[in-house]
């Protein structure tokens, strides 16, 4: 199994990215395991207390659990995966099965500040985004599935998620084997990216 890690700031486009990578690989070979799976559980946390957390500080995921499930699907082996509710900020009783495959994706935003992990990823990838252009994803995401008022959303923004950022994510690029910047990706980019994985996992030079 290959393992790609794909990084980058929140709000950075790094999950829409991923999407498109997948739509040009073939599905029965790649998996993705995010890490908003493996946030903490704080279902025992009263609801003022859990919007209280810091989500973007590397202490908020289970890393153990996440590490483990990598590794279980290099072994070869099934794992179940968690899931979590951003409306509740607590994992869901319901898991997802994942089985192995010849392509693993990572995605997250703070996958490279777990040395254990990045030990586990064979290419890093890093979405290196502007602050003011994330920001404005960052409202528009929150707003439409996270509940969240824009009052909350830049609040939060300049309380927790931009010194995160400054302090564990922006210096996690370090770990990064390549850096792809700006605001958009086109899909020349797309196809130049997909392209590499298919050479890498399957000798091709070229999509199916």
């Amino acid at each position: 199994m290959y393992v790609i890690g794909m990084a980058g700031g929140s709000g950075s486009g790094k999950t829409t990215l991923v999407n498109r990578i997948l739509r040009k690989l073939p599905r029965e070979s790649v998996i993705l395991l995010p890490q908003d799976a493996y946030y903490r559980d704080n279902s025992y946390m009263p609801m003022e207390e859990r919007h209280k957390q810091n989500y973007d500080h590397p202490d908020s995921i289970e890393w153990s659990l996440f590490v483990k499930h990598v590794r279980e699907l290099k072994a070869g082996n099934t794992i179940e995966c968690p899931t979590y509710d951003y409306l509740t900020c607590s994992r869901m009783k319901a898991v997802v099965p994942i089985q192995p495959a010849q392509l693993l994706i990572v995605e997250g935003i703070l996958i490279y500040t777990c040395p254990q992990l990045c030990r586990e990823i064979d290419l890093k990838i890093f979405r290196d985004v502007p602050g003011d252009y994330r920001l404005s994803r960052i409202i528009q995401r929150d707003i439409e599935s996270r509940g969240r008022t824009p009052k909350q959303v830049i609040d939060r923004f300049f309380e927790t998620v931009r010194p995160m950022h400054e302090e564990f994510i922006e210096r996690s690029k370090e770990a990064a084997d390549i850096l792809i910047s700006g605001g958009e990706v086109d899909e020349k980019a797309v196809d130049f990216i997909v392209g590499g994985i298919l050479h890498i996992i399957e000798g091709k030079d070229s999509i199916t």
